[in-house]
């Protein structure tokens, strides 16, 4: 009941932010950017004067599972990037403002503080990737040939998971710091020092979070699903979990101290 209460809150106060309306909103303009603009790229050139005389301008004749990969590559990036600034004051700037103190002087328990924040978060989070793919989806089977429904809710599936590391990373550093612009750029450094690694000894991570849209590609061109990819989710779930116990942990150990 009491994690109900803090859960409804908490979608509240992003339908209240509009969150549930912009978030979508650019989630799908990221989705669909690639598509469209690569499709219609020769028309774009001759309506801004073209090319000078003996320039020849040739797209390649782009593969559906190429295209979707596209949209993944703006989520991995700018899509991040989103989530991140959405997210990096979900805790730290109650703490912050003394909201959460006020909060938690009420007989509520840690564990339901974080994990309703990140339930609603990952929702928002989630939402918007999968009305984004759908968009991207549609386009796609338009412009570029036939993508299964069922391919798409397996890359819906299985990015969905590294969209729910990158949210269970920020809660992470929510618990541990006040300041939500130092919360968002040690998630992102985070995740740009584990690709780092992970390309450097990709050999002994290979089921490291960040191989997920490498070896989404992969499902897509063999139309089966590899073990790597199942390894993959597996890893980047359980380490979420972590991420998540100790951001519930650390939480408490913090308010107690104070």
């Amino acid at each position: 009941m009491q994690w109900n209460t803090l859960f409804k809150k908490e979608m509240m106060e992003i339908w209240r932010n509009k969150k549930l309306i912009w978030v979508p909103l650019v989630m799908i303009l990221l989705a669909i950017m690639d598509p469209i603009s690569n499709y219609y790229m020769p028309l774009i050139m001759e309506a801004v004067g073209g090319l000078p005389d003996g320039a020849v301008f040739e797209l390649p004749d782009f593969a559906p599972a190429e295209v979707v990969m596209m949209s993944l590559s703006q989520f991995s990036t700018l899509g991040v990037l989103i989530i991140v600034l959405i997210s990096m004051g979900t805790i730290a700037g109650e703490r912050k403002s003394g909201i959460s103190e006020l909060i938690l002087v009420k007989p509520v328990s840690y564990s339901n503080y974080i994990t309703a924040k990140w339930a609603a978060l990952l929702i928002l989070v989630w939402v918007s990737f999968i009305l984004g793919m759908l968009a991207s989806w549609y386009y796609i089977n338009i412009l570029y040939g036939s993508l299964s429904f069922g391919d798409f809710l397996l890359i819906s599936c299985f990015y969905g998971l590294w969209l729910a590391f990158v949210v269970t990373l920020s809660i992470f550093y929510n618990s541990m710091i006040k300041t939500p612009g130092l919360v968002a750029f040690l998630t992102i450094l985070t995740i740009m020092v584990m690709k780092g690694v992970t390309q450097v000894f990709n050999h002994l991570l290979e089921w490291s979070p960040n191989n997920l849209s490498n070896y989404i590609f992969e499902m897509l061109l063999t139309e089966s699903i590899p073990s790597n990819l199942v390894g993959t989710a597996i890893v980047t779930i359980i380490m979420s979990i972590i991420l998540l116990i100790l951001s519930t942990v650390i939480f408490k150990s913090k308010e107690l101290a104070q």
